[in-house]
């Protein structure tokens, strides 16, 4: 039995903040089940703009603790939160090890600091944020220098999600010797026994008798949704595919309204929904009652969404590249695409919309390649190994 603590600046119930969130709750559920102790710090951000009060600061969830501790103040997406940083402090002794899922910030420091103090190993995990490429290069740069090639060296081990999430490690100067790679799972049980067809669109109001393609998925301007929406817009209007509807489910991550003036600009209002976050049984819905599932993210290391719908029989289209097309190719559960093509995407989506065959044939492919390799129960067995190493060394 070991003594884990994961640390991640936001958890349960802030799903706004998306994959990590479920990651980090998943891994922390199927340690305990394994019998090992597991403690999460997070803070208590409830999405981008609003923080909560949790009933109880330290809380029992199936089997692991978690404990909300304050954000004093909230700069953009950082979470400065002291009181966190006072008990990694005062705690952190009683660890064999502990995971943190980097985001660029005060606690990863803290661990940084703390776990070297103390000789406790740590485990980074950056679930993707590692490049600098995207949002505010000039402060991830400035963090960097000061803080994170440190957090980098002191890491014990690096979680990679994919081999492309490996290459960046080793841009940033991390050995092979201390990266491992080790993709997300997937919770069978959420779609085990999927709902009937139909109760997404009822709820909607989409016809029964039309077709669905679905984006899922935070609404930040990395994530390709214009380039979609774009294709979508050349398949009703210009290859005459007036049976579909597009529909555009998660929170708000600043791209909303960009979203909604492209979809007015380009005439295609009246063809497309905005949903807004889903609950999980919600998006089990939406992918049963999609025809395709796109998602076109261009840089994403390892996106859950395209798994997930797999798993519920729905074909997808991502770009090539996404290190998830490596995978949909392996498993033929979908298509890859050359990010910004609008015409090849919209001619994809026409062919998959018009064979029947083919979309069941692939959905069939998804559920089972996806549930034989990307189980939590197959998955977490690589954490244990991690972590075992990591302390005996």
């Amino acid at each position: 039995m070991m003594r884990i603590l994961q640390v991640i600046a936001t958890f349960y119930p802030a799903w706004a903040f998306g994959g990590p969130v479920k990651v980090v709750y998943k891994l922390s559920e199927e340690l305990a089940k394994r019998g090992h102790e597991v403690e999460v710090y997070t803070t208590n951000a409830y999405d981008q703009t609003r923080d909560f009060e949790p009933k109880y600061k330290t809380q029992i969830m199936n089997g692991f603790r978690v404990t909300y501790f304050k954000n004093l103040i909230r700069p953009g997406k950082l979470f400065l939160s002291p009181e966190m940083i006072f008990a990694l402090r005062k705690n952190m002794r009683k660890f064999d090890v502990v995971h943190t899922h980097f985001g660029r910030q005060a606690y990863d420091i803290a661990v940084n600091y703390y776990c070297r103090r103390y000789g406790v190993p740590y485990v980074l995990h950056v679930h993707g944020s590692l490049p600098r490429f995207v949002e505010k290069q000039k402060l991830k740069l400035i963090y960097d220098m000061f803080f994170g090639y440190r957090i980098l060296r002191g890491a014990s081990k690096v979680i990679a999600l994919s081999r492309a999430e490996a290459v960046q490690f080793r841009n940033m100067g991390v050995p092979d010797e201390r990266i491992t790679v080790i993709p997300n799972g997937i919770d069978l049980l959420e779609c085990a026994n999927l709902p009937p067809k139909g109760s997404f669109k009822k709820k909607f109001g989409v016809e029964n008798d039309k077709k669905m393609i679905l984006y899922l998925g935070r609404i930040n301007e990395t994530k390709g949704i214009d380039f979609l929406v774009k294709a979508y817009a050349h398949l009703v209007k210009n290859m005459n595919y007036d049976n579909v509807v597009l529909v555009v489910a998660g929170p708000d991550d600043g791209y909303l309204g960009e979203s909604k003036r492209l979809v007015a600009s380009l005439k295609i209002t009246d063809k497309a929904i905005f949903t807004g976050m889903l609950p999980e049984k919600e998006k089990v819905s939406a992918y049963v009652d999609s025809s395709i599932v796109v998602n076109v993210e261009p840089r994403n290391v390892f996106g859950l969404v395209p798994l997930e719908a797999a798993v519920c029989s729905t074909p997808v289209v991502v770009s090539k590249g996404n290190a998830v097309s490596d995978i949909i190719d392996r498993g033929k559960f979908g298509f890859s695409v050359n990010y910004g093509d609008i015409n090849e995407l919209a001619r994809i989506m026409g062919k998959m919309l018009d064979d029947g065959v083919l979309l069941r044939e692939m959905g069939k492919n998804g559920r089972w390649f996806v549930s034989e390799n990307f189980s939590w129960n197959r998955i977490i067995t690589s954490f244990e190994k991690v972590y075992k190493e990591v302390i005996e060394n």
